[in-house]
């Protein structure tokens, strides 16, 4: 809704008394104040959070929420599962580098995903610091992974762990740090339980001690005792993470967000 065609397509559809529908995708820190109630018949977002973030109407919000291709992002039984995995832009609000203090010892991590080159001191350093953290623990930066490697890195896991922060290691305040969460819904997925921080809309996909643990953001000792927990007991791994599958098969297929998209264009 920021482009002028954009602004003239929602116009020229109200003209024609069209159903018009607004997304969230790429709005994160807006909201949906002022005019645009009267413009839309219909806000989807992909949270709850959001649809509260973005002060969305109410009377016209539909969750649709994210999902996996249950398919491409399948278990394999005959995979060896090990260390934990991240995935996402390596950046001060994601927290890794709790995730590296909180690595139990012994345990590998590989992190995928590029730095955030942010240009202003001292976020720029913030690699430098992530680099520093893993010198002395089994941490393999991967960059950028092919989308093709992505399934066999989520399945090869024993863990994923998503440690976003409402506050970085520099202080400063994230007001909104995770609308959703899709390597979250890709890793369970493939069977592999979560640990994630309890913030933004991963609360609302991760069951918290069914399909993976939710942790206090920012709190390394709590997410350091539950990487554990599942690190050293496969059984336990083994069982959160067909869980995960399951949960991913009944609401978070693409199959079923484009059925809720369907229903929620049908005008009331």
């Amino acid at each position: 809704m920021r482009s002028l065609p954009s602004r003239l397509a929602v116009l020229a559809g109200r003209a024609r008394g069209s159903f018009t529908a607004v997304t969230d995708h790429g709005l994160q820190g807006s909201t949906w104040g002022g005019l645009l109630p009267l413009l839309f018949d219909a806000f989807l977002t992909v949270s709850e959070y959001s649809a509260h973030e973005l002060r969305a109407p109410r009377s016209k919000t539909r969750v649709i929420y994210g999902g996996a291709d249950p398919e491409r992002f399948a278990p394999d039984a005959n995979a060896e599962r090990r260390g934990v995995l991240f995935v996402g832009r390596l950046t001060p609000h994601k927290g890794v580098d709790r995730l590296l203090q909180a690595l139990p010892t012994g345990e590998r991590l590989t992190l995928v995903g590029t730095d955030g080159h942010d240009p202003r001191p001292p976020e720029r350093d913030y690699g430098r610091l992530l680099k520093r953290l893993a010198s002395e623990r089994d941490v393999r930066f991967v960059g950028a992974a092919a989308e093709g490697d992505l399934p066999s890195l989520y399945r090869s896991a024993a863990v994923l762990a998503l440690p976003s922060v409402d506050r970085t290691c520099y202080g400063k305040a994230v007001r909104v740090s995770e609308l959703l969460g899709l390597a979250v819904l890709e890793a369970m997925a493939s069977g592999t339980p979560v640990v994630a921080s309890r913030i933004g809309g991963v609360a609302e996909i991760v069951q918290d001690g069914i399909t993976g643990f939710l942790v206090t953001p920012g709190d390394t000792a709590e997410l350091h005792w539950h990487l554990k927990q599942l690190l050293r007991d496969p059984r336990l791994a083994a069982r959160m993470g067909a869980a995960a599958r399951e949960a991913v098969l009944e609401r978070f297929t693409w199959q079923a967000v484009a059925e809720r998209c369907l229903a929620a264009y049908q005008p009331c």
